[in-house]
C-alpha cells in the first residue's frame, strides 16, 4: 500500500499540466494490448487516479454506507448460514491478495503515466534547461 501511496504523490507533485497527457495513449496500448473499456488516453486515466486515491484512503468505510439498507449485512449472514464460517480465513486471505494485487498495477500505472509526463516535458522544454531568450 504504501508503494501506491507514494507513487500517487509523486504523481501529484510531478504532473503539474495535466492537459499535456489529452491524446497521449500508454505505450503497452500501442503494442496491441487493448484495455477492457477501449482506448483511454493518459489523460483519462490520470483523472481516474486522481479519483481513486480518496476511497483507498478513506478505506471501505466511505463506499458502504452504513445507514444504507443492509444489504450487505444479509448476505453476511446468508453465507454465514450457508457454512462458510470455516473458511472465512481462506476468503479474507483471498481478498487481501487480490487487494494487493490491484494497489501495486495502480501503483504501477501512476509511475508509468508520472514517467511519461516527465518525457513529454522534456520534450517540449528548451535544451539544457537554459533560457531560450
Amino acid at each position: 500500500m504504501e508503494q501506491y501511496f507514494s507513487a500517487t504523490q509523486k504523481m501529484e507533485q510531478e504532473v503539474m499540466f495535466p492537459s499535456l497527457l489529452r491524446g497521449v495513449f500508454p505505450q503497452q496500448e500501442r503494442d496491441g494490448e487493448a484495455p477492457e473499456g477501449g482506448p483511454t488516453d493518459l489523460y483519462e486515466r490520470y483523472q481516474l487516479l486522481k479519483a481513486i486515491k480518496p476511497v483507498v484512503e478513506r478505506g471501505l468505510a466511505s463506499v458502504t454506507d452504513p445507514g444504507g439498507s443492509g444489504d450487505t449485512e444479509d448476505d453476511a449472514e446468508a453465507s454465514l448460514d450457508d457454512g462458510a464460517e470455516g473458511n472465512l480465513e481462506e476468503r479474507l486471505s483471498h481478498h487481501l491478495a487480490g487487494l494487493q494485487q490491484v494497489l501495486s498495477h495502480l501503483a504501477r500505472d501512476t509511475t508509468a503515466l508520472t514517467r511519461r509526463y516527465s518525457q513529454i516535458l522534456e520534450q517540449i522544454s528548451p535544451g539544457d534547461g537554459q533560457p531560450s531568450w
